[in-house]
């Protein structure tokens, strides 16, 4: 398809593009692998696992394993609770190791084939710094809007080229209180109703670093959905979180 041709065209000139912006920058790497598990039109259970190569992009410096309970409501809001643990190392020792309490909220609706979702999300965090004993904890609130647009049919079923984009931004208690601001552009392909993948470019500004500095992530994901009573149903695809 030219138009999947010209999405992934797009992705390499641009990343290519962020990689040379600035010789400070480089691109990163960020994988994702996520278990949706639907136990009924209602309830759920998701998994997921991340490695990023945030400093080097053949070192893998930053892991997250998280996962949640969600109820969904008339296919368009989803409460969430979850929780995860994060991990960071530096010059490679372990660094920083954090756990993660959230509630967050979606609520879902379609303009046509574009479906659009709005997130909501508040996280308490929990820092331990193994090299120093030391321990911290802060609260977080977070926003994400994004869209997701089939690309060769009406609505996403397998066979299906897609693409997605995000934009979201981060807040917090301490100065400054705007943390962050994370923008992803990326095309995926729904192989059946268990597979799809999704590809992409994701630029993360971070706020509250000294001086602010500039992410450039190259993204891969694969999602597995399991639903015990076949319904068949895509209401909420997983992207970079």
């Amino acid at each position: 398809m030219k138009i999947v041709r010209l999405w992934l065209l797009a992705l390499i000139i641009g990343i290519s593009a962020a990689a040379q912006t600035n010789p400070r920058e480089h691109v990163s790497m960020f994988n994702m692998i996520s278990f949706t598990y639907k136990h009924d039109q209602h309830w759920s259970a998701y998994l997921e696992s991340q490695a990023r190569s945030i400093e080097d992009f053949s070192k893998i410096d930053y892991y997250e394993i998280k996962g949640g309970i969600g109820y969904t409501i008339a296919k368009k809001h989803q409460p969430f609770i979850g929780f995860g643990r994060y991990g960071t190392y530096k010059n490679d020792l372990f660094n920083q190791r954090e756990y993660r309490l959230w509630l967050q909220y979606i609520f879902t609706h379609n303009l046509s084939s574009l479906k659009i979702d709005h997130r909501l999300r508040a996280e308490k965090r929990f820092f331990h710094y193994p090299q120093t004993g030391k321990t911290d904890d802060t609260e977080r609130y977070r926003y994400r809007l994004s869209g997701t647009l089939p690309l060769n049919g009406k609505k996403l079923a397998p066979g299906i080229f897609y693409g997605n984009a995000f934009d979201e931004v981060f807040f917090g208690p301490e100065d400054p209180s705007f943390k962050r601001n994370r923008l992803f552009g990326g095309v995926g392909y729904v192989f059946n109703d268990f597979l799809n993948a999704n590809m992409g470019y994701m630029w993360q500004r971070e706020f509250n670093a000294t001086p602010i500095r500039n992410l450039h992530f190259a993204y891969f994901a694969l999602n597995f959905t399991f639903d015990r009573k076949k319904y068949n149903e895509i209401h909420m695809l997983p992207v970079a979180d």
